[in-house]
């Protein structure tokens, strides 16, 4: 088997940025929903809740800030792997090098990198 090309590496790259990108965000919202449950149930005093409710409350809290901090570090790399994949599917397209099926998900994950980035510009 061939080894993968360039511009494979740089498609697979941008797609498994863009997939974790999407995790994060889900854990986030996670997050957030348990962090609201736990606020709820400690004002309402629930019965069922265990003495170190606050305790967990603010390792939630930690946990959620430490999810937000991956982001910026998370859309710099999604930026230079998208640049990167720019420049291979330029040079693939210029040389013939590649085949449709390669440039075509390399467009279709250059697109998905795009979308992100510019959602990540506009949250700034």
């Amino acid at each position: 088997m061939a080894p993968p090309t360039a511009l494979a590496i740089a498609t697979q790259s941008v797609q498994r940025l863009v997939k974790e990108e999407t995790y994060y965000h889900k854990e986030q919202a996670n997050q957030e929903t348990r962090i609201k449950k736990l606020q709820d149930d400690i004002a309402a005093d629930t019965p069922d809740l265990d003495g170190n409710a606050p305790y967990v409350l603010k390792q939630e809290q930690t946990a959620l800030q430490e999810t937000k901090a991956v982001f910026e570090p998370l859309h710099e790399r999604i930026t230079e792997a998208v640049q990167k994949l720019e420049e291979q599917i330029a040079i693939s397209e210029s040389e013939g090098t590649a085949s449709e099926e390669q440039l075509k998900k390399a467009q279709e994950a250059l697109g998905a990198g795009q979308k992100v980035t510019e959602k990540d510009e506009k949250e700034i």
